[in-house]
């Protein structure tokens, strides 16, 4: 018994040794293998009213990554993207925001919505990771002196000044304006309130409906009831569709205007052509308008690879995105975001993007006009207004 026991204790000491070589092996081996690569994490509505924005941001920052990846990545690593769905909601985000936290992401590219991006701000600031939002546009989300959010977006008091212009070119007299209570709708629709009201016009009506309806002919008859010469309507593109479709089934032909969140081909197959022919929106250059020597090449590359070009510019912008993470990280050479940070604001000067050149403020915020008045023609295609 004695030496049996003795044998048992040889062997377990032994299992014991190789349980924690194995383990020191892998403790060793874990940090050296994700050190390989820098994770870039993208962060997109992949489900969700917004779907078909998060698709297009995904395609585009993966295809960039690719490339980026068959010229040798950056500072001698490939480069990683970590993708996760915020569902176009602000409690899906936040979770989504934490996990990437979690998995050793140097920078974030997204999201889409304002009110989206608002509920991670905070939790990628107090983590130290840069955000380079595409498509959230509220003024307040750079007005709250985070250190490390950028966007390369326009801001929505310059969307603003655009809107009010377009609407007082119209020859409008009584306007109304509809938005929809979340920070981006809501935001855009007083600054354009405001710069109306200052040059004396007549805003007659000042209300939202509600997102994610079916129905909006309640909302379309109060409207109605105001006598508008123009509708500006600061939501976004479901929403807009279906108010266009209704409003011509109930044949009411007031002019509808948008904002740039209506900038998306699913807008005519929600609304039909008919419908959509003639309303007009704010934007950033479409992709089929992006003219630069850059934006030609990547888009017949983007055209080879996905058999198509670009439905959206938002998923061009969250490739701007991360295209200036990558330059501030090889310019900077540094992942770290301080060192990110400095390249952005101090370092990128005119950066060659796909929708134009690309500087930052101190503030994170793009500098530079970026805005367009676009129409849906006839056949349902957007037309940049001269």
């Amino acid at each position: 018994m004695k030496c049996r026991r003795l044998s048992l204790s040889k062997e377990n000491r032994m299992k014991t040794r190789m349980g924690l070589a194995m383990a020191l092996c892998l403790l060793a081996g874990g940090p050296a293998r994700a050190a390989d690569t820098i994770k870039i994490g993208l962060m997109a509505p992949l489900t969700g009213s917004w779907a078909s924005e998060g698709q297009e941001m995904k395609k585009n920052v993966e295809l960039l990554a690719k490339e980026q990846n068959a010229k040798g990545g950056v500072l001698g690593k490939k480069i990683e993207v970590v993708t996760e769905d915020d569902g176009g909601d602000p409690r899906t985000a936040s979770l989504a925001a934490q996990r990437l936290t979690t998995k050793g992401v140097v920078a974030v590219i997204g999201t889409y919505g304002s009110a989206v991006t608002e509920a991670t701000q905070n939790i990628y600031d107090e983590a130290g990771i840069i955000q380079v939002a595409n498509g959230s546009t509220a003024v307040r989300l750079t007005e709250k002196g985070l250190k490390y959010f950028f966007r390369t977006c326009p801001r929505d008091d310059e969307q603003g000044k655009v809107g009010a212009a377009a609407v007082q070119k119209m020859g409008a007299r009584r306007i109304a304006l509809l938005h929809d209570n979340s920070a981006y709708s809501k935001g855009l629709a007083d600054e354009i309130d405001a710069i109306l009201k200052a040059k004396r016009a007549n805003v007659v009506f000042f209300d939202a409906l509600t997102p994610k309806e079916q129905d909006y002919s309640a909302i379309l008859t109060k409207l109605k009831a105001a006598k508008p010469d123009v509708v500006f309507f600061t939501g976004y593109y479901p929403e807009a569709g279906l108010l266009l479709k209704q409003k011509k089934q109930m044949g009411w032909n007031v002019p509808f205007i948008g904002g740039d969140a209506i900038n998306n081909p699913d807008l005519v197959k929600i609304a039909g052509k008919d419908a959509a022919a003639g309303f007009e929106f704010l934007s950033p250059p479409v992709p089929a308008d992006l003219d630069t020597p850059e934006a030609k090449a990547y888009l017949a590359d983007y055209k080879r690879t996905y058999g198509g070009a670009p439905a959206s510019i938002y998923g061009v912008l969250a490739g701007d995105g991360f295209r200036v993470v990558v330059k501030a990280i090889e310019g900077g050479k540094s992942t770290k975001a301080d060192a990110i940070r400095n390249y952005l604001v101090n370092g990128l000067k005119n950066f060659p993007g796909f929708t134009g050149k690309i500087s930052f403020n101190q503030k994170g915020d793009r500098v530079g006009e970026l805005y367009r008045v676009y129409v849906v023609d006839k056949a349902g295609n957007f037309v940049m207004k001269k």
